[in-house]
């Protein structure tokens, strides 16, 4: 009788034990890097700025168990985010199991600018592959996402891509190394689209001179994001995190 008790007593414990650590394992903080351009940065002054990057607003989507340390920083490309020095104090930070939200495009395609242009086809495909590889190399976990759309509607009301190839190399990246990919292109575009020709303004930067203190001049900016576009980019982005990486799902606000 002794020993029977005894073994339901050390059962129940180690059950305690085991449940306890899964506990645990759920409340465990993680931490997620962003790396890419403006349309992802924070923006200075954003009680009275109305620009906004979509990394600026993401741990409002997520529980209180992420982190979000956002490098993202305007103007850069795969090229120049490396070669001024941005990537290197990332990179020296990661441990196993962070994350690093890699989107990079925009800037890669400026053609007249030798310290950011990448073609697609090769230097932009291999400065990807690089940055997977060396974020693997700690431990920590890739995701490419392909560039945000522009608002660039012909006259006919049809919007047309700005990024060309380079989407396609993205999404090619991650299919040979495995990669989890997120297309923003595709999501965002659809999210363009759905408000309209002249609704979709309010996605982005458009001020009349006078309308709006920050940019007392006036302001007319396809490419980049307001409040109100960050959340809506940011949450387009989560909920495609929750279909394609399934181990971020239950750090997903509902």
């Amino acid at each position: 009788m002794k020993i029977y008790k005894l073994f339901v007593l050390s059962t129940l414990l180690f059950l305690g034990c085991k449940s306890s650590n899964l506990s645990d394992s759920e409340n465990q903080n993680i931490t997620i890097y962003t790396i890419g351009d403006s349309t992802m940065a924070n923006k200075k002054n954003p009680e009275t700025n109305p620009e906004f990057g979509w990394g600026q607003v993401l741990p409002d989507f997520f529980t209180e168990n992420v982190i979000i340390k956002n490098h993202a920083v305007n103007g850069r490309s795969t090229k120049s985010f490396r070669e001024l020095k941005h990537w290197q104090p990332v990179l020296d930070s990661l441990k196993p199991g962070n994350y690093v939200f890699i989107q990079f495009g925009h800037n890669d395609s400026k053609d007249t600018d030798p310290k950011r242009y990448t073609n697609p086809q090769t230097s932009y495909r291999y400065n990807l592959m690089r940055y997977v590889e060396e974020t693997r190399s700690k431990g920590a976990i890739p995701i490419l996402f392909s560039s945000i759309a522009r608002r660039k509607f012909n006259p006919e009301g049809v919007l047309l891509d700005s990024h060309g190839n380079y989407t396609l190399v993205a999404r090619m990246v991650a299919q040979e190394m495995n990669v989890p990919f997120i297309d923003m292109q595709y999501l965002t575009e659809k999210l363009e689209e759905s408000y309209g020709l002249e609704d979709s303004k309010k996605l982005h930067l458009h001020f009349a001179k006078g309308e709006n203190s920050y940019f007392p001049d006036g302001k007319e900016d396809n490419t980049h994001l307001s409040k109100l576009g960050a959340n809506e980019v940011a949450n387009l982005a989560v909920k495609e995190l929750a279909i394609k990486v399934e181990a971020l799902r239950k750090f997903i606000k509902k």
